[in-house]
């Protein structure tokens, strides 16, 4: 067997709670909710997207609050879970609908979060999106 055969490595351990996490995240996404949002967040959070690069928390949530950015749908599929130590990595698929400046959108993704535990709670330092290819 391959190695791109086998599953994906899945921290156990940790697994279920970023699986919640997430769960409550999209919620918080979909609420289109800025500060409910910002709670996910640190303060030096950013968003690499294919589009735009690099987003800070600042202008991703003037974006929310603005109503530049809403979201009508958000699913994330938690894949894989690494912890090391007071970071982890947690990989999965977002999809979601919404609309950006009036027009409507739609994503199927990759997100790869960056998440570092400060004070016993976990924030997302950094996340990356890869479209998921067509075909």
């Amino acid at each position: 067997m391959s190695t791109h055969d086998q599953a994906p490595a899945i921290d156990t351990s940790a697994c279920d709670e970023f699986v919640q996490m997430t769960k409550h995240f999209a919620q918080a996404i979909r609420s289109n909710n800025a500060s409910e949002i910002a709670e996910f967040l640190s303060q030096d959070w950013v968003l690499v997207t294919p589009e735009a690069g690099p987003v800070d928390k600042r202008q991703f949530l003037q974006a929310i609050e603005t109503g530049i950015l809403s979201h009508d749908t958000m699913e994330i599929d938690v894949v894989r879970v690494k912890v090391y130590g007071d970071t982890a990595l947690v990989t999965g698929r977002g999809r979601n609908t919404g609309k950006f400046r009036g027009q409507p959108i739609s994503a199927d993704e990759w997100t790869t979060d960056v998440y570092r535990r400060t004070d016993g709670r976990w924030r997302c330092v950094l996340t990356q999106l890869t479209p998921v290819a067509a075909g």
